[in-house]
């Protein structure tokens, strides 16, 4: 089993997400272009652009559109600039019942699924999300990209081995190959023949092991409940053009298992549910009425307290009306000049004061005697 650590809080059923990197400085044209032109041509209900949180400089996107007929789907992205270049986009789309894996990729309906783009990156390892690349050579790059790829990333990432030196047909991505929903949140790792050791020795920390000329899929971070790396390996991956049947299963079934939010996840799916403003005449209707019910309610409530603190409040005054009325007359002094103990001690200190004072004493002990005063020898006239 890998080391890499657990949580508890599984990803919703319902929920589709995704984190990449667009590497150009023009992705809000590229997605308001996009999203353009699929409202025009039905592809998705609306879309807004809406404004990000004042502390933040983001630009969010919110697009509905619907699958399968009759299942909404709400989704918003946000884009984020990078102080390195580029700007991250974060993409959670939810529909209205359990994900399936057929259906269209929410990163379609906001990307062009051009060749020639520059948004499908991975936002760890900054490799392409359709295309497959091949291991550095260097054993430290190696084990640096796959602790990126394990600890770092929101994609699933496979690391296919090359028994031999394979051809341009054996090169075939495998991302073409999956689901479409899957396309876009697969990361594909080729070794070459000579680094099958180096591999395994860097994937050793995540306890998972590649198969000569076969595959495996990695944890990820958190690892899925029940992972095991020999459950998720693929012994032989035949490198001829041919569809994997077996690999393809083992990574589909791998994105469909119950696992962790990401770190960031949870954010991406509270803003999604709470912070959502794209909102159909019907759905502003039905807000329309919950506001109205919400400050019926606060109204209602004010009222109710009011009442309350003015019954208490009468209750109160009665209460003291009879307590004023039934008390008994406080006894006379008997000596009204004596006063309280309290006045009689003020009293006996201030007579105290006068005698308690010191006596002055010399300021000048030195000096000679005081003028008019007779010196201590006696003066003889003569």
């Amino acid at each position: 089993m890998s080391s890499t650590r657990t949580a508890d809080s599984t990803a919703p059923s319902t929920v589709w997400l995704a984190r990449g990197r667009h590497l150009g400085s023009d992705a809000a044209d590229v997605l308001r272009r996009s999203l353009g032109r699929l409202k025009e041509s039905g592809g998705i209900d609306d879309f807004q652009e809406s404004p990000g949180a004042e502390e933040a400089p983001e630009q969010v996107f919110e697009a509905r559109w619907r699958v399968a007929d009759e299942v909404t789907v709400r989704a918003r992205l946000t884009l984020s600039p990078l102080s390195s270049g580029g700007q991250e986009w974060v993409l959670a789309a939810e529909a209205e019942q359990p994900w399936d894996l057929r259906w269209p990729s929410p990163a379609t309906m906001y990307w062009p699924d051009d060749a020639d783009v520059f948004w499908d990156r991975d936002a760890a390892t900054g490799l392409r999300l359709r295309d497959l690349s091949v291991l550095p050579e260097e054993d430290k790059d190696i084990r640096r990209l796959l602790r990126q790829a394990v600890r770092g990333s929101w994609a699933v990432h496979v690391v296919v081995h090359e028994a031999m030196t394979t051809d341009q047909r054996g090169r075939r991505p495998l991302a073409g190959m999956l689901p479409p929903s899957l396309r876009h949140r697969v990361v594909e790792h080729r070794a070459q023949p000579h680094q099958l050791r180096v591999l395994n020795w860097a994937l050793k920390d995540f306890g998972v092991e590649v198969p000569r000329g076969g595959a495996v899929v990695l944890p990820g971070t958190p690892v899925p409940p029940g992972y095991d790396g020999q459950d998720f390996s693929v012994r032989s991956v035949f490198l001829d053009g041919s569809e994997p049947a077996e690999l393809i299963a083992t990574v589909t079934r791998y994105a469909s298992m119950p696992k962790p939010l990401p770190e960031g996840g949870r954010d991406a799916v509270t803003a999604l549910r709470e912070q959502w403003q794209l909102l159909t005449t019907q759905e502003e209707l039905a807000r329309a009425r919950e506001l109205v019910t919400m400050y019926a309610e606060a109204l209602e409530a004010m009222t109710k307290s009011r009442d309350l603190y003015r019954e208490a409040a009468e209750r109160a005054n009665e209460a003291l009306t009879i307590y004023r009325e039934n008390a008994p007359a406080p006894e006379p002094s008997a000596d009204p000049q004596t006063g309280s103990p309290l006045q009689q001690l003020t009293r006996t200190f201030g007579r105290w004061k006068g005698t308690l004072r010191p006596a002055p004493r010399d300021e000048h002990p030195d000096s000679g005697p005081e003028p008019g005063t007779d010196s201590g020898t006696d003066q003889k006239t003569g």
